[in-house]
């Protein structure tokens, strides 16, 4: 039976799950992702732990955070005066709110900044542009439906 490999086109279902056993994301109930292994369209721990897998085999991988979404980075965790967001949004611990860059610092204005509110105060919010799994181990489950 041929094994999943560098180039090859595979169809994959798969649940992660974190250290803690928390689940965060999951194919399992919709359509298996479809992906071709080495193209870096996935995290780079996540296409290596396809490669030798035959089709119908299932296998648990653990995928160290460089492998992953990378170190949690301080300089992404910024601290902002509360007048500086609209009256309108009440942020919450946990919220994303998404800022377009300042055109004016010589930024791209099309690009949005999604940003994890991760602090509150009466006169500052601290938000965090890391990704949320940034930091993390992750744990995948992966099932290789085939290999196209």
């Amino acid at each position: 039976m041929p094994k999943a490999n560098n180039g090859d086109t595979v169809t994959v279902h798969y649940t992660g799950k974190l250290d803690s056993g928390e689940q965060f994301d999951t194919s399992q109930g919709k359509e298996p992702i479809k992906f071709i292994i080495g193209e870096k369209k996935l995290i780079p721990g996540f296409e290596l732990g396809v490669i030798g897998m035959e089709p119908g085999e299932k296998k648990t991988v653990t995928i160290p955070s460089d492998q992953a979404y990378g170190p949690s980075r301080k300089e992404l965790i910024i601290q902002i005066e509360r007048d500086k967001i609209p009256a309108n949004i009440k942020p919450e611990i946990g919220q994303v709110l998404r800022f377009q860059k300042n055109p004016e610092a010589g930024q791209n204005p099309n690009e949005i900044i999604a940003f994890t509110v991760i602090g509150i105060t009466d006169k500052e919010l601290t938000l965090d542009a890391n990704h949320p799994l940034s930091g993390k181990d992750l744990i995948f489950e992966i099932e290789l439906l085939e290999i196209l």
